[in-house]
């Protein structure tokens, strides 16, 4: 029950700060901005003393490597974490923007508002720098947010939300315009998913599990975000070099977010030359191609893959291979085992580019580049919420304006309906 009563507590002062916040002048939030972040630098030894703990405890549960990379902290991404927030602070303000304006024949002039959702929700796992991404567009959208990580980052995130509170009561902002829920257990993240009265907004960061549970559990709307089988098919006309080097990148610049490349599609006519040439440039890296077996007849030394590893989201230094006889096959297997994130072709022929790009129902859709692009930063967004795979509000990476909802005002002169 004081589980209960904490949640209920924490979403309540966020309810009630929320109501300010949304009047916040752009300078007021950008100055609050700034002091967090540089709350966080001063407070840089706390936070890496806590990611240690953190690790410590990741590594004797045998996290995998990919989840330890998303885990890990380093003066490099406290740094950045802070920067991330100082580049939101540099960002337009969409708050109040008037997206139209018409009149009715009555007289009644109508304007459509950018306003607030009010109180943003965000249950997320072993990432510690979502606390301070989620933050700063929650608060420069003028949202306040109520924080949820999972137990394997609890110290990091901890430590995080208390820097960032400090700066914020140093810049004269209610601190509980960001709750932190501290408790890990599932019991709490169910509880916090029926705060429907407080909570405006419900989005899930993490696991293709941890979606499916707030998505099935939530009373709270929600944006489904991140799980990521993206998908890279090379075409009969690719650059193989080209290939490969964006191959290579997708897959292992960094193998535990949701979008690297976790399954390859290679046309029939290239199998006998572009099979060895990725396998090798893969095995450099320590990464392990589950192949049909069409492709394993040229390499052998690729292990046999299952009907379970064309949908996997492997997170890890894992990726398929599935062989295809032409551009809509290739399109009809990637649609069929996408999560709607990321997918890409390379190619040289611009009829087959414009096919996929025109008919892979996916968020974002690439031709002759990597998927780890989708990003907020990549897309000029400054620090991203999440990568929407749903397609009502919001979809694809989450910025400012996806924060937002609107309102209309209507302006009259004494009409009244006949």
């Amino acid at each position: 029950m004081d589980i209960k009563n904490d949640i209920d507590d924490i979403c309540l002062k966020a309810k009630e700060t929320s109501v300010s916040l949304a009047l916040l002048k752009t300078g007021e939030k950008n100055k609050a901005l700034l002091s967090a972040a540089d709350s966080i630098l001063s407070h840089k030894d706390e936070i890496l003393e806590a990611n240690a703990k953190d690790m410590k405890r990741a590594e004797s549960t045998g996290m995998s490597s990919g989840l330890l990379d998303r885990l890990r902290l380093n003066e490099k991404r406290i740094e950045d974490m802070a920067a991330g927030i100082r580049k939101v602070a540099e960002l337009p303000d969409p708050v109040g923007e008037i997206i139209e304006s018409f009149e009715r024949p009555n007289g009644l002039q109508i304007s459509k508002k950018r306003v607030p959702m009010g109180v943003c929700g965000i249950i997320y796992e072993a990432r510690p720098n979502v606390t301070a991404d989620a933050f700063a567009i929650c608060f420069k959208s003028g949202n306040a947010c109520v924080l949820k990580g999972g137990s394997a980052a609890i110290d990091s995130n901890t430590a995080i939300a208390l820097a960032i509170k400090e700066g914020l009561r140093e810049s004269g902002i209610d601190p509980d315009a960001l709750g932190m829920i501290e408790n890990t257990d599932r019991e709490s993240s169910l509880w916090l998913m029926k705060k429907k009265e407080y909570i405006d907004v419900l989005i899930p960061r993490g696991s293709a599990s941890l979606i499916e549970t707030v998505v099935n559990n939530s009373v709270i709307p929600v944006i489904e975000t991140g799980t990521g089988n993206c998908h890279i098919f090379v075409d009969k006309s690719a650059d193989l070099k080209k290939a490969v080097d964006i191959i290579v990148n997708a897959k292992t610049q960094r193998v535990g977010v949701c979008n690297a490349c976790e399954s390859l599609v290679i046309h029939r006519d290239i199998l006998k030359e572009a099979v060895p040439l990725i396998y090798n440039a893969l095995n450099e890296h320590g990464v392990e191609i589950f192949a049909d077996d069409e492709a394993r007849a040229v390499c052998p030394a690729m292990s046999p893959a299952g009907p379970e590893d064309w949908g996997r989201e492997y997170l890890d230094y894992k990726i398929s291979l599935k062989t295809v006889t032409d551009i809509e096959e290739a399109i009809k297997h990637i649609n069929r085992y996408s999560t709607g994130h990321s997918e890409s072709i390379i190619t040289a022929d611009e009829k087959n580019a414009e096919r996929f790009l025109n008919e892979i129902d996916s968020s974002c859709v690439y031709v002759n580049a990597s998927t780890r692009f989708t990003d907020g930063g990549e897309f000029g967004f400054g620090a991203e919420i999440g990568i929407s795979t749903q397609k009502l509000h919001a979809r694809g990476p989450m910025g400012l304006r996806e924060l937002t909802s609107y309102k209309y005002i209507i302006r009259g002169k004494g009409q009244i309906r006949p």
